[in-house]
């Protein structure tokens, strides 16, 4: 097994830091980021309130209808202090679907794509909604958006592009679901239990492992550790890091300059 140390405290510190310099060193000095009642945005919100000071600090709530957790995020943004709102994302995606689904919208041609292939893509839908939503607050604001993935979300891709990837700066996209948590807990403003959660998307309301089929800790392993003592989950991790690889770089820009 190879060597392994991290130190939260110094972690946290580095990132409060370099959260302060990104934001300052552009000219700006407020951030936005979507509040799930969830460890990442959390500990994410916590780090940019210590930066740049609560009162520059937007969370944003977006349930999608009804959300059952809506009152872990509201009491994130209590116990930090920073500014929070409410946008309910349901009426935005209902009228999307509406308007791309063939047997909703009288003018789709019903041999564009099969409705099961619309159903498939719908899953995405939220994910996406929420990020132009953030997107359209934070540009009113004059303010950053900040992203709450993290890095072992990112290894198996259980993350939408165009969706919650899509972000100015992210603050956690090298600690893995193990670690934020091991942050999370070295900040006092933050209510331990939250920080513990067991992390769900919000929205189909089933864990992330069970979704997964893996664990955090497996993922933590196999980051960190090289391996997580089954190589048969670890093959599994590999297969689905190389094929979700494309998530986590910007689009291919094809060259008509060069052959």
């Amino acid at each position: 097994m190879a060597e392994y140390a991290f130190d939260p405290v110094a972690a946290r510190e580095r990132l409060v830091g370099k959260i302060r310099a990104f934001v300052t060193g552009a000219g700006l000095r407020r951030v936005v980021l979507g509040i799930s009642g969830g460890k990442d945005s959390s500990v994410a919100a916590a780090l940019c309130a210590r930066a740049l000071g609560a009162e520059n600090v937007y969370g944003v709530m977006l349930p999608d209808g009804r959300q059952r957790d809506l009152e872990d995020s509201k009491r994130v943004c209590a116990s930090l202090g920073i500014r929070c709102r409410v946008v309910n994302i349901g009426e935005m995606h209902r009228a999307l679907h509406a308007a791309i689904d063939a047997n909703e919208n009288p003018d789709a041609d019903p041999h564009f794509f099969p409705v099961d292939y619309v159903k498939e893509s719908d899953v995405n839908v939220g994910p996406r909604l929420r990020m132009t939503t953030l997107r359209y607050i934070a540009q009113a604001l004059g303010a950053f958006l900040c992203g709450t993935g993290n890095l072992s979300e990112a290894t198996v891709g259980y993350c939408t592009k165009d969706g919650d990837t899509s972000c100015d700066f992210n603050p956690l996209g090298t600690l893995t679901s193990v670690e934020v948590m091991q942050v999370g807990l070295t900040m006092p403003e933050l209510p331990r239990e939250l920080v513990e959660k067991t992390p769900d998307d919000g929205l189909s309301g089933v864990p992330d492992e069970v979704k997964l089929g893996l664990t955090y800790r497996q993922i933590h392993d196999y980051l960190r550790l090289g391996g997580c003592g089954d190589a048969e989950v670890d093959e599994k991790i590999a297969r689905r890091e190389r094929g979700n690889m494309h998530k986590r770089r910007t689009p291919t820009i094809l060259d008509a300059w060069k052959d």
